[in-house]
């Protein structure tokens, strides 16, 4: 594959043809993400995308999934996103299924009936990044949106029968917000109704304004213990149909999964049992991104 940069992708797409659609991230201005800082945003042209679809109708026959990189594909006009599937099932007609990530904004730029045209053309899933649902976290972290606009964003995306999975971030309000920043991510995918939640711990890197202010004294991390009182938090406060709960990311010191509202008292469980020493922790060496 002819790919520009490091490439990023969801956990669940391990096994995912990835084509890289766009270059980096349209917005960019996250004080927590440092996984576009060394790019530029642009729009792949049709050949670039055409070269690396016809490699992988070469070399990648077996798998049956796709998953359109880099942070923003969503944001191509429709035109072009229509002209793109139709290159994938022609060129690809084993693929049953083609992921993306979409931020609030590019999912607001569509209209129901264009998201269902791209689910009728193969578009499965969205995976779409809230981190917070507490405004003043999120005008904090410069994520350029607000709760309510990205309630609006998921309810889009469940409109037009589209599965949508949803990350936060723990540790993401410092010490000071900490709580307030749970029961609010909690009330608001509530009320987004996803299919599946991905809850990570941050994990300040040194190219982001957050690693900077974690440098210089004007961000306080969350301890691993205050890392679990958050989860715990989130967890009580989510209350919604069945989903799928997911705190298993490489970045998180006690990995969760099961269904909520079924398993919430389990993970509840184990998160006390951690608390008191009862449970091992992932050690600081062994935590990724």
């Amino acid at each position: 594959m002819n790919y520009e940069g490091d490439i990023i992708r969801p956990p669940s797409e391990a096994n995912s043809i990835i084509i890289q659609v766009t270059v980096g991230c349209s917005h960019n201005h996250c004080t927590f993400c440092g996984a576009y800082k060394d790019k530029e945003f642009r729009v792949r042209s049709d050949a670039e995308v055409s070269e690396n679809i016809a490699f992988a109708a070469e070399h990648c026959s077996r798998q049956k999934r796709v998953f359109l990189a880099d942070g923003d594909a969503l944001i191509l006009s429709q035109k072009r996103l229509i002209r793109l599937f139709a290159e994938i099932k022609h060129s690809l007609p084993q693929v049953n299924r083609i992921a993306l990530y979409g931020n609030t904004k590019a999912i607001r730029s569509k209209s129901v009936s264009e998201l269902k045209e791209l689910r009728k053309l193969g578009l499965h899933r969205i995976y779409m990044g809230l981190e917070s649902g507490d405004d003043s976290v999120l005008a904090q972290v410069k994520k350029g949106e607000t709760a309510a606009s990205m309630v609006h964003a998921a309810n889009l995306v469940k409109e037009a029968g589209i599965f949508l999975s949803v990350t936060v971030l723990i540790g993401l309000a410092g010490i000071r917000k900490s709580l307030q920043h749970a029961t609010q991510t909690g009330r608001v995918l509530s009320e987004m109704k996803p299919r599946q939640i991905a809850a990570l711990c941050l994990m300040p890197l040194a190219n982001t304004e957050i690693g900077t202010q974690l440098e210089n004294g004007s961000f306080h991390l969350l301890n691993p213990d205050q890392m679990l009182l958050e989860l715990q938090e989130l967890i009580k406060n989510i209350n919604c149909e069945p989903v799928q709960f997911m705190a298993n990311h490489a970045s998180n010191y006690l990995p969760l999964s099961g269904r909520l509202p079924r398993d919430r008292e389990a993970m509840l469980d184990s998160i006390a049992q951690a608390l008191l020493g009862n449970r091992a922790l992932v050690p600081e060496e062994h935590r990724a991104l």
